[in-house]
């Protein structure tokens, strides 16, 4: 290990951080896991949040009863008003890293309120800068909650096409599983999970119990239960190398995932 460490000391002080020996040398340096008996919960903004007191009660009561035997750090999502917010801007032709910005002001909100209906039971909203005091909100509580816009703000990287963040909060959710080194990550949406088609539109569209990233893509679903870049974060993660999308308006669902059982569609990296 000690002629490792001097390798890539050497290779730091004299190489372009991009150069191939240098990035070979870095990749052989084991990874630190910061979190691994914590488990990332993401809830959708848009397909659990914004259904109000119906859909968010019951997955609220869900989650103080999971925090028992489970460390949990949950993630929200932005949801229809950020649409209505990027309709707008995008009208008004702002850059992405702007759209970004008013995102993540959404995913917020929705965090802010979580930690209002969880707040009885010990469990806080922590801002960006805040998750360096997740393992304490972890040891005190098992739980914690976190808005899942990544903070990239204006320096959001642009997509390909048009002006939308590519990285929103299935994204930034999954990079704090991945990050922290994290042992699960379940998205909590209102759909049994991968469909072949869209379920809420199509009748013939056929429920998906597993596939991998590679497959997704052939299939050319890759953006229709997850948001694109997901899936190759997914396909180039160290720790977290699947993730699970379970249908949170079915009582039990999440509790059911948290304990490992096959629910909903589970996705793997390879």
């Amino acid at each position: 290990m000690s002629n490792t460490i001097t390798e890539l000391e050497g290779l730091l002080m004299q190489r372009s951080l991009t150069d191939p020996q240098l990035v070979a040398a870095a990749e052989k340096a084991s990874d630190f896991r910061i979190l691994p008996d914590a488990t990332v919960i993401k809830i959708g903004g848009q397909s659990m949040i914004d259904r109000g007191r119906a859909a968010v009660y019951p997955i609220v009561e869900e989650i103080v009863a999971a925090r028992k035997n489970h460390k949990l750090l949950i993630g929200t999502g932005a949801g229809t008003r950020a649409r209505h917010l990027y309709s707008i801007a995008a009208g008004l032709r702002l850059p992405a890293g702007v759209l970004s910005q008013l995102g993540a002001s959404v995913a917020d909100q929705n965090a802010a309120m979580l930690g209002q209906l969880l707040a009885k039971h010990g469990i806080s909203a922590v801002s960006s800068a805040g998750l360096s005091s997740v393992p304490l909100f972890l040891a005190e509580v098992n739980a914690v909650i976190f808005a899942g816009m990544p903070p990239y703000s204006l320096w959001m990287r642009p997509a390909a096409e048009g002006v939308i963040p590519p990285y929103r909060t299935d994204a930034g959710c999954f990079l704090v599983a991945e990050q922290f080194g994290c042992k699960a990550m379940i998205y909590v949406k209102d759909e049994n999970g991968l469909y072949t088609a869209n379920p809420k539109t199509s009748k013939n569209a056929t429920f998906i119990p597993k596939i991998s990233v590679a497959e997704m893509k052939a299939k050319g679903l890759q953006d229709s239960i997850l948001e694109f870049p997901v899936l190759d974060l997914l396909a180039a993660a160290r720790h977290v190398r699947q993730v699970q999308v379970v249908n949170g308006l079915v009582p039990g669902n999440l509790t059911r995932a948290l304990a490992g059982e096959h629910v909903g569609t589970i996705i793997t990296a390879n």
